[in-house]
Formats: C-alpha cells, structure tokens, sequence
C-alpha cells in the first residue's frame, strides 16, 4: 500500500505493475516514467522496469490494513491486460471480495476485454469499475462498462486531450474529468469539460473535476487552487467557473 496524491482515493495497491500503450491516452504515460524512476532506486518490485509483471506477494495486503482505504487498484497497470491471466484476476477479485471494507476503484483501457472476462468475476458492492475516455474515438469503452455487472461503474476522462460529446451516462454512476500534466502535456480546452460537466448535471451524475493540468491550460489565470499552499490545490488548478467540483458517488451499503 501506498498513500496516493490522486485526489479521488487514498491509497494505492498494486497486484500487477507495467503494461503496454493501447491509445492515444497512453503516450505521456505517468506510470511508465514512475516505474523507470522506482526500477534505478532499486526498488524490487519494479526490477523489470515497465515490463508487465505480476505481484503475487502483494495480495495479501489488504488484509492487513487496519482501517477502512479507498484504493485504487493498479495505479500502474492495467488489471485487464491482455497478459494477466483471468485466473490471477479472479484471485485479485478474491482479496477485495474478502475485505468489503475497504472500497476498491479499477480502472482500464481494455474495456472489451473487462466485458468479455466480467462474467466469471465476482462483483461485490466494495467495486468500483471504471474506463477511460480519454477522446471521443475510445468512447465505445463507456457501453462495454455498462455491460457488464459492476455494481459501480464510473468514467475517468482523463487525460482529456480531446473533446468527448458521445457521452453514455446511463447507468454511469460517477465522472472524473483532468487535464494532462508532465513535461510533454497536451493541453485541455474549457468547452471540452464544461460539456461533460453539463451533460453530467443534466443526468444527475456525480461530477469530479480533478485538474487543469498545468498553469496554461487554465482559463482563469487568477485561480487560487493552482497555488500549492491551497487546501484544494491541484496541478494547473481545479477550479472551474469560480467552483471546485469533488463530488463523489452515492456508495452502496454491502
């Protein structure tokens, strides 16, 4: 377990680390550049750098934290990679199935395997599954995670580098939107998430503005949240027209 400075959980825990590109969302990938700064700090669980791997040893963890975490699985993996055996994701869904106390949040890019592998998984109410939509062109991923039987099921719209008005929200139950940050970011354009914001109201859809990104990207030069002493700071700031949206989803009592 580690304590995470992602703004929509607590900590992280990671059964699988590295993973491979798939989409345009995964150029600047933050957990490739994590994983070759923990691999030369010689950090044995990333002694094969990016390389997808599997962490047995790390299953058990949950099962000794002492208080309730909101954890996001996988931070730098994909849990439905292609290279990850159902068998081993079962044991994964095992360990969260075994601990409804703590709230898990997964998020994957390979949605139509997700779909295609929900079946023989054990979906208790402590699961969050989510997909990222990080352009309109991926947005086909939004039907494969409503069908499927998570019992909570959110969008990551992040990084927005494009804008997304194909939006499926029916049966969403959550929407994270960001801009991208790191050296190479692509900017995020207002009207992109003031539209999803919009079309998240009108379908009553709990709406999480994480960040700008960097500076630039920020209409409002004079937000206050892009200052790192703001108790609501975030990267480029996160305010949008003069608000900051941290709304989170209704939980399901397990």
């Amino acid at each position: 377990m580690s304590q995470s400075s992602i703004e929509w959980t607590e900590v992280t825990w990671n059964p699988v680390t590295g993973c491979t590109k798939i989409s345009s969302g995964c150029k600047f990938c933050y957990a490739e550049r994590m994983a070759k700064r923990l691999k030369s700090m010689g950090v044995k669980q990333y002694e094969n750098g990016f390389n997808l791997t599997l962490a047995p040893q790390m299953l058990n963890h949950p099962y000794k934290w002492k208080s309730p975490k909101t954890v996001f699985v996988n931070s730098m993996s994909d849990l439905f990679h292609e290279l990850v055996p159902l068998e081993y994701i079962q044991k994964v869904f095992e360990v969260m199935n075994n601990t409804p106390q703590h709230t898990y949040q997964i998020l994957t890019k390979r949605s139509e395997r997700l779909k295609e592998l929900s079946k023989h998984l054990k979906w208790t109410n402590n699961i969050w599954m989510g997909v990222s939509v990080e352009e309109e062109k991926v947005s086909f991923r939004i039907k494969d995670l409503i069908n499927t039987p998570a019992k909570v099921k959110f969008l990551s719209i992040e990084p927005l580098i494009n804008p997304v008005y194909n939006l499926y929200l029916d049966n969403i139950d959550w929407v994270i939107v960001g801009g991208e940050s790191g050296p190479k970011a692509r900017p995020i354009e207002k009207e992109w998430i003031t539209y999803v914001h919009k079309e998240c109201k009108k379908k009553k859809v709990p709406f999480f503005f994480k960040q700008w990104g960097k500076p630039e990207f920020n209409s409002n030069p004079f937000d206050p949240t892009k200052v790192k002493e703001h108790p609501m700071y975030a990267k480029g700031g996160c305010e949008l027209d003069g608000k900051v949206y941290r709304q989170m989803p209704v939980l399901i009592s397990t």
